[in-house]
């Protein structure tokens, strides 16, 4: 491995822009080698002008870029549906790989992802789910498994947004929005989500035309726990995220973040995060950092692509219980042993 990992970024929009910024500025140990996105001039803007320039190549072909020359790592961040072709070509190539959320929007292709990486016998990927790599969320999740507050009953969860983008349907609230709190929900509780049921109360009137919003997600858990999460996307004031355990012996909240508070002529206002890529800011230097650090060990860490899946399997059962109105089972297929618990 070279001094710096070079790392391919795979999609150059939103996220995808963000985080060649991150490897180039913020993150130690890695450099951006090579971009990847359809539009190349929206690729070639985003390696405008960052240190090293001459060194990236730029391409609107994935296996292009994952062939380019000093890339030995590949960072996932085009839309959803081309993951699962990202990855299989990554895995073909034995490159180590972190894929944003949804690893795969599907669960039959999230499951062959899993079942592609377990048949090569050890694991090459690191799915994005950034709340593991939150200060607030691990502070919780040690409080829980240090038991002092006994057994958790209950998780409620709250999830808005300002504004939803044009494309948003009733069905991502769930899979795209709530997918979050799924892997949260599983990792803080170190159960797996067995049920769901989502109602739908009458939408706002911030909300586009045929978009139910907002929405309350139940969630049962396989250890009889419960999960409630109050989706909003069009809440119109601020990005807010917010859990409270509540446990046997006490209960925990996280997310009333302690913002910046502007006082000014007779009055004070505190600011709220208007985007997930400021309230999360530090929880995605973190989590590239602990993957460049990981793959320059020869190791793969955090979620997992089994992670992946169930984030895609809930998912889908939460779709099913929108349409229906009924409590509907999640079906997972068994874990494969390469992705049993530590």
């Amino acid at each position: 491995m070279s001094e710096l990992l070079g790392v391919a970024v795979l999609g150059a929009g939103h996220m995808g822009a963000d985080h060649i910024r991150r490897v180039d500025q913020v993150v130690s140990g890695a450099r951006v080698a090579a971009v990847a996105d359809p539009d190349a001039e929206r690729a070639k803007e985003a390696v405008g002008g960052i240190g090293g320039t001459g060194r990236i190549t730029v391409h609107t072909d994935v296996e292009a870029a994952l062939d380019a020359p000093g890339v030995e790592a590949v960072l996932i961040a085009s839309p959803g549906e081309a993951h699962e072709e990202a990855l299989l070509a990554a895995f073909a190539r034995g490159l180590p790989v972190l894929c944003e959320k949804p690893m795969v929007p599907d669960s039959a292709g999230a499951l062959r992802v899993v079942e592609a990486e377990a048949r090569l016998g050890r694991r090459l990927a690191q799915i994005g789910f950034m709340r593991r790599y939150d200060a607030e969320y691990r502070q919780l999740k040690s409080l829980l498994d240090g038991g002092r507050l006994g057994r958790p009953l209950m998780l409620h969860c709250v999830h808005r947004n300002v504004s939803s983008p044009p494309h948003f349907t009733s069905a991502m609230l769930i899979n795209s929005s709530v997918s979050h709190e799924i892997d949260a929900a599983r990792w803080l509780l170190g159960q797996e989500l067995s049920a769901v049921t989502v109602l739908r109360p009458r939408p706002s009137a911030g909300a586009p035309e045929g978009l139910l919003d907002p929405q309350l997600v139940l969630f049962e858990t396989e250890g009889g726990a419960v999960v409630d999460v109050e989706v909003f996307v069009n809440c119109g004031f601020g990005y807010e995220v917010r859990c409270e355990a509540v446990c046997e012996a006490g209960s925990a909240r996280i997310g009333a973040a302690h913002t910046m508070v502007v006082t000014a002529a007779g009055g004070a206002r505190e600011e709220v995060p208007q985007d997930y890529l400021v309230r999360f800011a530090d929880a995605y230097d973190h989590e590239v950092q602990s993957w460049v650090d990981a793959t320059r060990r020869g190791l793969v860490t955090g979620p997992g692509t089994w992670d992946g899946y169930a984030a895609a399997a809930v998912a889908e059962a939460g779709v099913r219980a929108l349409d229906t109105g009924v409590r509907t089972p999640v079906d997972m297929a068994p874990r494969p042993s390469l992705h049993d618990r530590a």
